[in-house]
């Protein structure tokens, strides 16, 4: 359960925008740079999602808002993807530079090696794989919410999940 759905209190579509704001605009601008490779334009399709959750109905979107966030953070970023029509391979420095919620820097050093060696890895996997991992491990989504942002079903999910962290371990280890 999120903090948006804890509340007791109804949410007028302004507080539902502030919350969601506050809980979701961090982890959607990390998702839409997994995606675009560019945190100007990451961080524009994250606006923009946030400037459509203005114009809905706030009473239609409360128990479904954080699938309906990503998705429509995908689709404001494929839509990109299309017009440029052209993949930018990612770069771990920029996301090393956008920080973390880890508590201290020197307690992640250990981990930074395997972690650059993993996001380096994780290129070589399918597009599918490379995204269904990432709305998992970095977004926590659900299955559901997974399936529901991607037009894959739960079982897909679910393959491709298996599969793509079976080949990442793979290539760990080799």
């Amino acid at each position: 359960m999120n903090a948006l759905s804890q509340s007791s209190a109804p949410l007028t579509g302004n507080t539902l925008v502030e919350s969601a704001v506050a809980t979701y605009e961090r982890p959607l601008i990390q998702y839409a740079y997994s995606l675009l490779k560019d945190a100007d334009k990451a961080r524009d399709v994250v606006q923009e999602t946030f400037v459509k959750l203005c114009q809905q109905d706030a009473d239609t979107l409360r128990e479904r808002l954080k699938p309906w966030l990503y998705t429509v953070c995908r689709h404001g970023a494929l839509d990109i993807l299309r017009k440029e029509r052209r993949m930018i391979a990612i770069d771990t420095s920029t996301l090393d530079e956008m920080g973390s919620d880890a508590p201290d820097p020197s307690q992640e050093a250990d981990r930074n090696d395997s972690h650059g060696r993993a996001l380096a890895l994780l290129e070589r996997l399918s597009d599918n794989q490379r995204e269904v991992i990432r709305l998992r491990f970095q977004s926590q989504l659900s299955y559901r919410e997974i399936s529901e942002i991607t037009d894959l079903t739960e079982s897909n999910v679910g393959f491709l999940l298996h599969t793509g962290l079976k080949q990442l371990r793979t290539l760990m280890n080799a």
